[in-house]
């Protein structure tokens, strides 16, 4: 798939455990395109490898409001050093992004460098829980996402009624992946049509 040959970002958000990481990282991978997970960021810069668990809880540690602000600064600083480069750059963008602020700020940190699309995944909260309780067993998984920070963020999350609906596909990614990027895939090329044809 060829969204145009502008450089494209592409944010993959949601709560935890709704299918961001494994749908996004196979994004980029279709794309070519950079890929950039929060959680492995925020665990460089506390020091961790990023299949280190931690286990700190909603507000503690690298879980704190300061904490994710860096997290989210080097997010965005990342993609825009990699979109300021190649012309036809392309990067995936993988976290919560829970609130309207934080996905503004994301699109004001953006603007003029790139195409947005915002990928909102979501899940029945059945399969939400049985998503957690393989990764707690798992140890290739890199997200610390438990049971109580979903909670957290259920109270939290912000629907993405700030974004525009040529820039926002809503996904439930209680699929397998092939369908999943077939699906990606054909809505995202929707949203490149309409641009083009209004």
């Amino acid at each position: 798939m060829n969204p145009g040959t502008r450089k494209t970002g592409y944010v993959f958000f949601g709560m935890v455990a709704t299918g961001k990481s494994y749908l996004a990282k196979a994004w980029a991978e279709r794309l070519g395109g950079l890929y950039l997970n929060s959680d492995v960021v925020r665990k460089e810069l506390a020091g961790l490898e990023p299949r280190g668990r931690s286990r700190d809880s909603f507000n503690e540690g690298m879980y704190t409001p300061n904490f994710t602000r860096r997290t989210y600064d080097e997010l965005l600083r990342r993609a825009q050093v990699y979109l300021s480069g190649d012309s036809h750059a392309c990067v995936v963008l993988d976290a919560s992004y829970q609130s309207q602020q934080e996905r503004n700020r994301l699109r004001q940190g953006l603007a003029g460098q790139c195409r947005l699309f915002f990928i909102h995944c979501t899940c029945p909260e059945s399969t939400v829980k049985k998503r957690l309780a393989e990764r707690e067993i798992d140890p290739d998984a890199v997200s610390d996402g438990r049971w109580e920070i979903y909670q957290h963020q259920k109270e939290r999350f912000m629907p993405p009624d700030e974004l525009e609906p040529g820039q926002l596909v809503s996904i439930d990614t209680d699929r397998s992946l092939a369908v999943l990027l077939s699906v990606l895939e054909q809505a995202v090329q929707e949203k490149v049509n309409g641009a083009h044809a209004a």
